[in-house]
């Protein structure tokens, strides 16, 4: 009995945890109206109106969605790419090599976490100006490929600290340089903190409003969160409907995402240097 009210319990949960993501998906599929009226909370439409969707598919402000969606989708792939092999690179010299005033700087780069987003845009915005990169995809990417996130770097670098470091020895005894170690032992070791990584940067890219809000002038160059905005007082009225199928079909890649490499979050909480 004490199992099956702790499971009861975890269910009640998960419906409340779940229902904003049901009241969603319904409401896409809703007239705008039913939407706004007093039964929002409902989770049984009065009619389906399909035709949200098909709003969706003709585009915002003259562009099709599946420019907003191929824009989302560079930005995030890049960041992805660029903040993997950064901050395993990064990761690598704090964890296994051994320099002077490494820990100096491993604990700069460990208060750079504390500083608020709020107080690097002014700088960072003023830097892409001067480089006349304002209203391109480089002010979102170049940053990842410079390893700035640090929380990444501490991540990966606490994965790396738990390989063994005979493997590292091994290496060196056969002939292989800092490099061919990097490439050839702790790499391959170290897949499942680079998921990690991976996953939690494409999620954090995709779903990023206010840098790409900063960034981004011109509606060719907007992603599917900037697009959700031009659906807002669209044509002198709000299309609801639209912007809900919309926000369905943003979510889609983030889901489809997670559930491909999840398994691997698992494992890099499980599993040991020796297995990975």
């Amino acid at each position: 009995m004490k199992r099956l009210g702790w499971h009861g319990v975890c269910v009640v949960l998960l419906v409340i945890l779940l229902y904003p993501v049901a009241w969603l998906l319904v409401s896409s599929v809703k007239p705008a109206n039913e939407i706004l009226s007093d039964m929002t909370l409902s989770l049984v439409p009065d009619r389906f109106a399909f035709g949200n969707y098909t709003e969706v598919f003709k585009g915002a402000a003259g562009i099709d969605v599946w420019t907003f969606l191929s824009n989302s989708m560079v930005i995030s792939v890049g960041s992805v790419i660029g903040n993997v092999l950064s901050c395993a690179l990064a990761a690598y010299a704090f964890a296994w090599l051994r320099f002077r005033l490494r820990g100096a700087m491993f604990a700069f780069m460990i208060g750079t976490i504390m500083l608020p987003i709020h107080v690097l845009l002014i700088p960072q915005y003023t830097i892409f100006q001067r480089l006349g990169m304002i209203d391109s995809f480089w002010p979102l990417v170049l940053p990842k490929l410079l390893a700035t996130d640090a929380f990444f770097i501490f991540l990966i670098v606490q994965f790396m600290r738990g390989l063994p470091r005979e493997l590292g020895d091994a290496a060196r005894i056969d002939g292989c340089g800092p490099i061919q170690t990097f490439r050839y032992v702790v790499l391959p070791l170290s897949k499942p903190a680079l998921v990690t990584t991976a996953i939690f940067t494409f999620i954090w890219t995709w779903n990023d409003f206010l840098s790409q809000l900063i960034y981004l002038n011109t509606p060719d160059n907007y992603t599917l969160p900037l697009a959700l905005r031009l659906f807002i007082d669209q044509t002198s009225e709000t299309s609801y409907g639209a912007m809900m199928a919309m926000s369905v079909l943003t979510l889609l890649p983030i889901a489809l995402f997670f559930f491909a490499f999840q398994r691997f979050l698992v494992q890099g909480v499980a599993t040991t240097g020796m297995n990975g």
